[in-house]
């Protein structure tokens, strides 16, 4: 039985984009789930789109992503080398061999001729495509001209007539009349292969079985054929993915905002809750499952899950995920993940006691970006607005807040062990003592202390954090303003 072998190709042109990031962890999983291999392969031979670092970025991000390649630059496994620039001498044979049984042709005409050629086409209203102008020279005009120097390319030579198709594990027969694709250029005037011809090469190759890509590659394979049956090659089975859209109508694009696998690491989602979604954008396990650890997803992912339709990526839908993420860590777990970013965004993470913030947190948070900043009022106290004291569920008002708070305080200065505990027990004390609700002692007392309305935790927690002194000065001012 032949080994399933995959490759993610990406380019490096900058950042790991979604789409992208889907096509390597589609790929990855085939591979895994079939027992088979997983192949990286840098394909940089467009030197006007390179991007310093790029490179980098594409082991990074894997490697994080613990998708880990069998086979790479640097891991040799037989079929280097893996990056595309470095196989740049073996692309040229390949084409001669196509010239010499007439599956492609030398092409000599000059950017002005083609340009001349194809105003005339689409003036009369028609739809250029190469006019196998070249096609056609003698072996000892083609060879006078090589001599000579002159600069040239080497094209496809498509059938004039018939089919060009292939089978689409997702998509199924397609096929497509050749009268209606282009003679197009497999090796470019300085030698160097095109995407598409060099593709092929290394696709074979590399022995690849299984080709995961983009569906805007759909047009093109039936080309990819073409040379596969002029070589005698035997072709790899395609899965042509939908695109990753940002709404119904548009694609995700960076040129547009939307945001590359860092930026939505920067932006506080978790590694973990990023994969898991992005898995979900265009492939469903068959049931009503959500959460997958990438080693689950080995043991469920098929290419009978993969949808036929464009994607939605829902970042509400993300974010709501990266809060389940949070919320089933556990505490030490979250600590670790969220002392960092709080430094990051400025929180003092040795003034207060961070078991308390952490707990406070990890039921609230669904991003890491924002989570210093629930906490404004601990070290900026906002003046307090005498209007929130009044709280209709909690029966209070200004004057029922300063009975609250005239009561509190001497509480407050009472306890010597400012524990949790001892905190709460004295605002439970000061109930007793006015014979009133709990509400109407501890809702005083939590906008006593924060001049908010809406904060994590309550009165009993805030005032932990913010220690015996501050809290009861901040008591005494707020009661000076009653």
């Amino acid at each position: 039985m032949t080994t399933v072998r995959t490759r993610f190709a990406p380019s490096p042109t900058g950042f790991m984009h979604i789409g992208n990031l889907r096509t390597a962890l589609y790929t990855y999983l085939y591979a895994k789930a079939n027992g088979g291999k997983f192949i990286l392969r840098i394909e940089d031979t467009d030197q006007e789109r390179f991007v310093e670092g790029a490179t980098e970025v594409i082991y990074k991000t894997l490697k994080s992503c613990g998708m880990d390649w069998d086979e790479g630059p640097d891991k040799d496994g037989g079929y280097g080398p893996y990056i595309q620039s470095q196989r740049k001498d073996m692309y040229l044979p390949y084409a001669k061999e196509l010239v010499e049984k007439g599956a492609a042709y030398y092409c000599f005409c000059t950017k002005e001729e083609l340009d001349e050629r194809r105003a005339a086409v689409e003036k009369d209203g028609g739809t250029w495509k190469y006019d196998k102008h070249c096609m056609h020279m003698s072996k000892e005009e083609i060879q006078r001209r090589l001599d000579a120097g002159e600069p040239y390319v080497i094209r496809q030579n498509i059938p004039q007539s018939g089919e060009a198709s292939f089978d689409d594990a997702l998509y199924g027969h397609i096929s497509v009349d050749c009268s209606e694709l282009d003679d197009t250029v497999l090796i470019k005037a300085d030698g160097l292969p095109t995407y598409n011809f060099a593709n092929v090469i290394d696709d074979h190759t590399m022995g690849i079985t299984h080709v995961l890509r983009g569906n805007e590659y759909l047009s093109s394979t039936p080309k990819y054929n073409l040379l596969y049956e002029a070589f005698g090659w035997e072709k790899p089975i395609y899965m042509h993915l939908t695109p990753v859209m940002r709404d119904a109508t548009h694609k995700l694009s960076k040129r547009n905002g939307d945001p590359t696998f860092e930026d939505l690491l920067d932006m506080g989602y978790l590694r973990e809750a990023i994969l898991n979604y992005v898995v979900l954008v265009g492939w469903n396990p068959g049931n009503d499952r959500e959460f997958f650890t990438l080693d689950e997803l080995v043991e469920v992912f098929g290419s009978d899950g993969l949808s036929k339709s464009p994607a939605v990526f829902d970042i509400k839908k993300l974010t709501w995920m990266n809060g389940e993420y949070i919320r089933r860590m556990s505490h030490d777990q979250f600590k670790e993940v969220a002392t960092p970013w709080l430094k990051k965004q400025g929180f003092d993470t040795e003034k207060y006691d961070m078991d308390i913030i952490i707990d406070l947190l990890q039921p609230r948070t669904e991003r890491l970006d924002s989570m210093a900043s629930l906490f404004t009022f601990l070290d900026d106290m906002p003046e307090v607005d005498v209007e929130l004291y009044t709280h209709k569920k909690m029966k209070t008002n200004p004057e029922v807040a300063k009975t609250a708070l005239e009561s509190s305080i001497p509480a407050f200065e009472q306890i010597d062990d400012w524990t949790m505990d001892n905190i709460h027990a004295a605002m439970l004390k000061t109930v007793e003592t006015l014979g009133c609700k709990n509400g109407q002692v501890m809702w005083p007392v939590r906008i006593a202390i924060t001049g908010m309305a809406s904060t994590p935790g309550g009165a009993t927690e805030i005032a932990a954090l913010l220690g015996k002194d501050e809290t009861v000065r901040r008591l005494k001012a707020a009661l000076a303003q009653l």
